[in-house]
């Protein structure tokens, strides 16, 4: 047979399709809870996590609410929403005793590498922004996930804070700033490259990179899948009984070509994002935080502007953004026809209704993409009045599909985080959205067990193994104080964060 032109034909358990930290999860608790499963992961890149996942691509903050205004909203009434953050911050608790049990267990080496303990910051300037600042803080306080948090008007207590920021500052300026201390940074390209390599040692796994799913269909309860070897054009069919559709931007075009009922009227919204990266190393050793300000208005939430402390590959970098950008592209590496080839008969209403809603962010996105070098330094200087252009170097981030999905009422709306979609018989499931997913990782995918492996979720045998694998498994950490300050000295310890700080 003529090379390109091979088919190989096999059959597994389950197919995961991308090489992200949602597959990467996914395959390491189906083992934990079953060791006997076969698994086949395909991924299109030559390496793990080289898309969302990616240090560079990725906002990496470890989500937990602390700092990120979007996640409390002020309501008409003037008060302050609460009920996303303290979702958040309990997911991200949940993400953490499952990296914790995988480090104690030698199934990914020691922390170090891509989880560091970073104090997490919102930073408002002007008496409206001032007042919000205090009345989240207020709110905040009311929930144990957030006792910790500190409050400051003090422009001494700024100066100890964030010296880089006040630097240069108005001492006549209203500001304000909260502060928590157990904030982290997360490099989930390096997590999630620790878990592939975890999981190509066991049994009845492999992972494929350089390799693209082109179709799915299913057929008598059963997944076929048609992939493409891009090296040396193979071609590959592949059966399975379950399907995670893990790709990041890619997933919406695969959930498409599935087919199933669930997944009809979804579309994306793509938008692409940059960063400010400095290149000076005394300006970079000068700040330690992550510090989130209020996004602008009309903005989506990937957009809220943080100065922002990284540790890749253990060196400390500073970043600042990101600045928002559309483009057609549903991934970093992606095609200009993804868009337009997304938009199909059962989506173009829910599309054509949330673009003439959102109109406000056609227009940041506009303004964004046409912004000089200048205007990315203006922004910059909001935060760090000194900055200058030759101390900071434009960096590409990942791509973001914002997910549109039907309304009754609107016609369509567009949403900014993460959904899974799933088939009535639970033989498939997609990811699809954005932030905060990486940092809630484990929440996702636990929610995702129970809409495609209920009966064997509901098992005994499941059930033990996940309260050893999540000790909170089936107690919620927002009510119970005693709980959380256990899991937090627990997961604190194991991963080398900041235990002494946790217990209130």
């Amino acid at each position: 047979m003529a090379k390109g032109n091979k088919i190989k034909k096999q059959n597994t358990d389950v197919v995961l399709i991308g090489a992200g930290i949602m597959s990467a999860t996914l395959g390491v608790l189906l083992k934990e809870l079953d060791p006997e499963l076969t698994i086949e992961i395909f991924e299109r890149m030559d390496v793990a996590a080289a898309e969302s996942s990616d240090a560079w691509n990725n906002a990496g903050t470890g989500h937990s609410a602390f700092c990120e205004l979007n996640y409390t909203p002020e309501l008409e009434d003037g008060s302050i929403s609460t009920d996303k953050a303290i979702k958040i911050a309990e997911s991200f608790e949940i993400s953490k005793q499952f990296w914790a049990y995988m480090v104690q267990n030698n199934r990914v080496r020691l922390p170090e590498s891509w989880i560091q303990p970073i104090p997490h910051m919102s930073f408002v300037w002007g008496k409206k922004n001032v007042s919000y600042l205090k009345k989240r803080y207020d709110a905040l306080q009311q929930n144990h996930l957030f006792h910790g948090m500190e409050y400051t008007e003090d422009t001494a207590k700024l100066k100890d804070w964030i010296p880089l920021i006040m630097d240069g500052r108005d001492d006549s300026e209203k500001l304000a700033a909260t502060r928590m201390d157990i904030g982290t940074d997360v490099n989930f390209g390096a997590l999630t490259r620790c878990m592939f390599n975890h999981l190509k040692t066991l049994p009845g796994v492999t992972v494929n990179f350089n390799h693209e799913v082109r179709d799915l269909v299913q057929k008598e309860n059963t997944w076929h899948i048609k992939v493409k070897e891009l090296s040396n054009g193979d071609k590959r069919k592949v059966k399975a009984n379950f399907v995670f559709i893990g790709a990041g931007g890619g997933s919406l075009p695969l959930l498409l070509k599935s087919g199933i009922p669930e997944g009809k009227g979804f579309g994306g919204f793509p938008v692409s994002g940059q960063w400010l990266r400095c290149t000076n190393p005394e300006i970079i050793e000068k700040h330690f935080a992550k510090v989130y300000g209020k996004a602008p208005v009309g903005s989506p939430p990937m957009s809220v502007p943080h100065l922002d402390t990284r540790i890749i590959k253990g060196k400390k970098e500073l970043l600042f953004g990101p600045y928002a950008g559309f483009t057609t592209k549903f991934l970093k590496n992606g095609s200009v026809m993804d868009l337009p080839l997304s938009i199909k008969a059962a989506n173009l209403v829910p599309m054509l209704a949330a673009g003439l809603k959102n109109m406000s962010l056609t227009k940041y996105l506009i303004d964004q993409v046409r912004q000089s070098p200048d205007d990315r330094l203006a922004a910059l200087q909001e935060f760090f009045p000194d900055a200058k252009l030759e101390d900071w170097e434009l960096e590409v981030a990942g791509q973001r599909v914002q997910v549109i999905k039907k309304d009754p009422v609107e016609g369509g709306i567009l949403e900014f985080g993460t959904e899974v979609v799933s088939a009535k018989d639970g033989s498939i499931a997609a990811l699809l959205g954005a932030s905060p997913g990486a940092s809630t990782v484990v929440a996702i995918m636990l929610n995702l067990l129970g809409l495609c492996f209920k009966d064997r979720l509901q098992s005994q045998e499941w059930q033990n193994k996940l309260k050893v694998m999540i000790p909170s498994y089936g107690r919620v950490l927002a009510d119970d104080q005693k709980l959380l300050d256990e899991v937090r000295n627990w997961t604190g310890e194991i991963l080398g964060l900041k235990v002494a700080e946790y217990a209130q």
